[in-house]
């Protein structure tokens, strides 16, 4: 699933394409929305929210009310910017969203979510987010605090789950909950009351998805050479960057409860056992300063 920072450039990339142009062509693949039409309509802006993508596009020519486009990708969503009239480089069935203005064309693929909502429908789409940790409303105190207070409320549940609960604080998925908690020193499995500072937990995860949201390769160690950008995602297996202990994985999180959000499902997690020990006192790590 993408993850914060690659929604945040997805929607940098549609901002910059249709930003301030007129819609020619519009298709909604979905049947709830198929018959909605945008054509002669402006696109005001592209913007994200955790790893949500919303679209605002204005009043048609009467003045009817502006649509906003919601968009999550969940685990195989795409999104194409690309010059109009271009062979597609994906299958034609997988496409949900044709959005074009002259010369550009945005097209979204296997998208998990599309709707098209109207001002009020769209205010409302995310309140059940926490922070998102590449807003613009982001602020060093108040919002660190604000997640601080929503993770602490449940003592019990596993850092882990709690860091990909988008109620909590929006944008960490699977790959920065493993490359935090290393970088932590935190084995995923503690309770949350166990670790010894939320509060640097979450200033690093702004952190890491600040020095990341202008890459289009994610790093996390410092070094971007390709196949030594992360420090264990991905490395079932294989030794700990730091130490050389065999990385390994299992799965954190589940059903248990029918009121979770989808992001509580079971997911992979990461740890290196020697850098991660359970009920870890470890403080900041050197190999922050990487970032």
């Amino acid at each position: 699933m993408p993850e914060g920072d690659s929604v945040h450039r997805a929607a940098a990339r549609v901002h910059q394409a249709l930003g301030g142009r007129t819609l020619d062509r519009t298709e909604l693949r979905v049947p709830r929305f198929a018959a909605v039409d945008l054509r002669g309509r402006t696109v005001v802006a592209a913007r994200s929210r955790g790893k949500h993508l919303f679209v605002v596009v204005g009043p048609d020519a009467e003045g009817r009310d502006p649509v906003t486009l919601h968009i999550h990708l969940k685990m195989e969503g795409r999104i194409h910017v690309h010059r109009a009239g271009e062979r597609w480089r994906f299958p034609a069935h997988t496409v949900r969203m044709v959005l074009r203005a002259g010369d550009v064309e945005v097209v979204g693929t296997e998208l998990g979510l599309l709707r098209a909502l109207g001002p009020t429908e769209a205010d409302r789409a995310v309140d059940h987010l926490g922070p998102d940790l590449l807003g613009q409303d982001w602020d060093a105190d108040a919002s660190v605090a604000e997640v601080v207070r929503r993770i602490g409320e449940r003592p019990s549940r596993t850092i882990g789950e709690a860091l990909l609960d988008q109620r909590n604080l929006a944008g960490i998925g699977t790959v920065y909950r493993a490359e935090l908690c290393f970088l932590r020193g935190l084995d995923p499995r503690e309770p949350v009351g166990a670790v010894p500072d939320l509060r640097a937990v979450v200033v690093l995860a702004r952190r890491l998805l600040v020095a990341n949201a202008e890459r289009t390769v994610r790093v996390t160690t410092g070094d971007t050479r390709r196949g030594r950008e992360l420090w264990v995602y991905g490395r079932d297996g294989k030794p700990c960057r730091r130490c050389g202990t065999e990385v390994e994985t299992f799965r954190l999180g589940g059903l248990a409860d029918p009121d979770e959000p989808s992001d509580s499902l079971d997911r992979i997690a990461y740890r290196c056992p020697s850098c991660q020990p359970a009920r870890a006192t470890l403080g900041p790590s050197p190999t922050e300063e990487n970032l």
